[in-house]
C-alpha cells in the first residue's frame, strides 16, 4: 500500500478501503478483478494507489461491492488533494534550506519581505515575492535573465541579487512608461549625460522622467550586503526595467556605470536568457566609453 507521509499530512488511497472491503467478504485479488472484468495487475496497483481511481472504476466497484460510486469518486479526490498537500508541504521543506541561503533579515528590515524567524514562513514568503510555487524555479532562465556588471559571483551574491532585482521589478511595475524606444533613447544621450552630473534628488527625479519617455522603468535601491553590481537590466512586460544602487552617484562614477547599463540595454542584452557574457561586459564598456565622449 503506497501511503504518502509528511510533518502534516497523511495520503492514504482508495486502496486501503477496497482491501478492507476484500478482506471482511473473504474475497481474493484474483477472483475480485474477475468479478471486474479487470486484470489482476491493474486491480493490485488500484488498492497499492499506483491508479488513479476513475469515474468508470468508481460504477463497476458500486456494482461489485455495493458502495456506491460517489463514495469511492469522494475517496479519490481527498487521496488525491492529500497528495498535493503532502508534496507541497515536502517541496517546502526543501525550500526552506534554500531560504537560508537569502539575504532574509536584511531584506524584511527593508520590508520587502515580511519579517519571521521560522523557516518554513521565510520559504513561502520568498514564493510570494519571487511569484513561484518552489524557490527551486528561480535557477530557470526565463526568470532569472538580468543583464547586469557583476563584481564577482559568489552563492551568496547570487541570492543578494536575485533578491534585488526581484525588487526593481516590483517597484518597475507602479512606474508609468511609454512603449520602448530603444533609438529614441539613443539620441537623448547627450541629454541623459547632462543629467546624469547633477546632484541628487534632482538627478534621480530628472533621470527617471526622462528614461520612462523611452519605456525604460528606473528604479534606485539599497545597495544588499553581498550584491556586487552597481546597477542591472532587464525586461519584463513591455518595458525595461533599470536598476541603479542608490547613494552610489559620484558624477563620473554614477555616469559610467549608468551608460553601462544603458549599453545592455540598446545592445539587446536585456533580452538575453542566461543573462550577460563576458563579451557583452566588455561590448558594454566599450560601448559606455564611446557615448560618454
Amino acid at each position: 500500500m503506497v501511503w504518502s507521509r509528511s510533518q502534516a499530512y497523511l495520503a492514504v488511497p482508495p486502496g486501503e478501503t477496497i482491501k478492507e472491503q476484500l478482506e471482511w467478504r473473504k474475497m481474493t485479488q484474483k477472483e475480485f478483478a474477475a468479478r471486474m472484468g479487470m486484470s489482476q495487475k491493474h486491480i493490485s496497483k488500484l488498492i497499492n494507489g499506483e491508479v488513479h481511481l476513475t469515474p468508470e472504476m468508481a460504477v463497476k466497484l458500486e456494482m461489485v461491492l455495493g458502495v456506491h460510486a460517489y463514495f469511492w469518486n469522494g475517496l479519490e479526490a481527498i487521496y488525491r488533494e492529500d497528495l498535493a498537500k503532502v508534496e507541497a508541504e515536502d517541496a517546502l521543506d526543501a525550500d526552506a534550506d534554500t531560504a537560508r541561503t537569502f539575504p532574509y533579515s536584511e531584506i524584511a528590515n527593508l520590508g520587502w519581505v515580511p519579517k519571521t524567524r521560522i523557516a518554513r514562513e521565510k520559504a513561502m514568503n520568498l514564493r510570494k515575492y519571487f511569484e513561484v510555487v518552489e524557490l527551486s524555479l528561480l535557477s530557470k532562465e526565463q526568470i532569472t535573465h538580468i543583464a547586469c556588471r557583476r563584481l564577482d559571483i559568489t552563492e551568496k551574491g547570487d541570492m543578494a541579487l536575485l533578491a534585488w532585482a526581484q525588487k526593481a521589478k516590483l517597484e518597475a511595475r507602479e512606474i508609468q512608461t511609454a512603449s520602448v524606444d530603444i533609438k529614441g533613447m539613443q539620441k537623448a544621450l547627450p541629454k541623459i549625460r547632462e543629467i546624469a552630473g547633477k546632484p541628487q534628488p534632482e538627478l534621480e527625479k530628472e533621470l527617471k522622467e526622462c528614461l520612462a519617455g523611452f519605456g525604460i522603468a528606473l528604479v534606485f535601491l539599497p545597495r544588499l550586503k553581498g550584491l556586487r553590481l552597481h546597477g542591472a537590466a532587464f525586461a519584463d512586460g513591455n518595458k525595461i526595467v533599470l536598476g541603479m544602487v542608490e547613494n552610489e552617484t559620484k558624477a563620473d562614477k554614477f555616469s559610467f556605470d549608468l551608460f553601462h547599463e544603458l549599453a545592455h540595454i540598446a545592445l539587446g542584452h536585456v533580452n538575453r536568457l542566461g543573462g550577460t557574457t563576458e563579451e557583452d561586459e566588455k561590448a558594454a564598456d566599450a560601448w559606455a566609453k564611446e557615448k560618454m565622449k
